[in-house]
């Protein structure tokens, strides 16, 4: 069964991360990836593990938003939430085991600026 409201992890650009929860119907989620917007975005999706991924905006590099964390070779733009997910694809709310290795990932805040050639620095603060 689907639940009414999840619990998530936030992460925000040049925050850390925090706890919240979300009530997991499509509008609201769409609202919640657009913090920063001045429209509702579009909802995308990044798996982490078969048990957890990412609820972004996927619009977000497009339209300007602030970078905010590098996971692997990508760099994820404005706010996003870490939730659970089910066999299904359904969202879930995350356990506390999750909560934790996910606020120890995405802790130390990040960063971003190019050099004179164009590439992308890092730095990163804990």
């Amino acid at each position: 069964m689907k639940e009414q409201n999840i619990k998530v992890l936030k992460v925000m650009p040049l925050e850390r991360p925090s706890v919240c929860y979300l009530e997991n119907e499509f509008s609201s989620l769409q609202k919640a990836v657009s913090i920063g917007t001045d429209y509702i975005g579009l909802i995308e999706i990044i798996d982490l593990d078969m048990k957890t991924c990412i609820l972004c905006n996927e619009e977000a590099k497009l339209i300007g938003l602030m970078p905010n964390r590098r996971i692997e070779n990508d760099i994820i733009c404005g706010v996003f939430y870490v939730t659970g997910q089910d066999r299904s694809g359904n969202l879930t709310s995350l356990i506390n085991e999750q909560i934790r290795y996910y606020r120890e990932m995405f802790s130390d805040i990040e960063y971003f600026m190019q050099d004179e050639n164009g590439r992308i620095i890092v730095i990163r603060f804990r």
